[in-house]
């Protein structure tokens, strides 16, 4: 079963990241991943100041606004697809992330697949 796992960075109160893993970190984490044979795909985002967010309005109309403006500590960084037999499995690998550590989140979220 494939799994996606988003990777929530906390920040400060000037929206900067607050982790302390390195790139290394992040290179053995990828590397494992590979390697187990469960990587389907996964991407960094880039920085938060390129976010751009579109809401439709009552009128129907499209409203742009830069950045997310989200209510949180915690950014989207990036995810992973990985494809593991069951929900246990994915969370030892979510457990596993970088990204889970530092005050840090993974969210674990099975994808949705539709008959033809």
């Amino acid at each position: 079963m494939k799994y996606m796992l988003l990777i929530n960075a906390a920040t400060n109160a000037d929206g900067e990241a607050v982790s302390q893993c390195t790139f290394e970190d992040w290179q053995v984490y990828d590397k494992s991943v590979k390697d187990a044979g469960i990587f389907v795909t996964g991407h960094s985002l880039a920085d938060l100041t390129t976010a751009t967010t579109v809401r439709v309005d009552d009128r129907g109309e499209r409203v742009v606004t830069d950045g997310p403006f989200a209510e949180s500590r915690e950014v989207l960084g990036g995810y992973y697809v990985i494809d593991v037999p069951d929900l246990d499995v994915a969370l030892d690998w979510a457990a596993r992330c970088p990204g889970a550590r530092d005050g840090g989140s993974m969210v674990v979220r099975p994808v949705a697949t539709f008959e033809d």
